[in-house]
């Protein structure tokens, strides 16, 4: 469940659905469900001194990957730039730092296992998700 700020675009309150609001500025997917709407309240809603904290120093960081080629080949051609985005973009937990530890993500049906040492992501192996 997710928090945004949103503006009420139309009121429709005779549709077949029933009574139905529409939003812009929602980060979320076209048909997601709004549990609850509640009143803007500048007074407690705004908040123009905000600052993005410890989030500010993340802006430019990203692992370079090394793919080696042969597992990149396990990868169908027109997944392979996104999944190697996701993996610059560091997809450990971001308390983990073991530069021995092997760590795995699913990505498209595809088990991805990787290391990560000095910013550099190294991609150790490439299996396709059975089940």
């Amino acid at each position: 469940i997710g928090l945004s700020s949103v503006r009420i675009e139309e009121i429709q309150l005779h549709t077949e659905e029933g009574p139905v609001i529409w939003v812009s500025g929602a980060d979320l997917m076209d048909g997601t469900p709004i549990l609850d709407i509640k009143p803007y309240l500048p007074y407690t809603d705004a908040h123009p001194d905000a600052t993005g904290g410890f989030t500010q120093s993340y802006t430019d960081y990203h692992l370079e990957v090394i793919f080696p080629p042969d597992l990149l080949e396990q990868v169908p051609p027109d997944l392979r730039p996104a999944l190697t985005g996701v993996l610059a973009q560091d997809p450990r937990p971001s308390y983990q730092e073991d530069p021995d530890r092997v760590y795995g993500m699913e990505f498209a049906g595809y088990e991805v296992k990787f290391t990560v040492s000095e910013k550099v992501l190294h991609v150790k192996s490439v299996e396709k998700c059975t089940g």
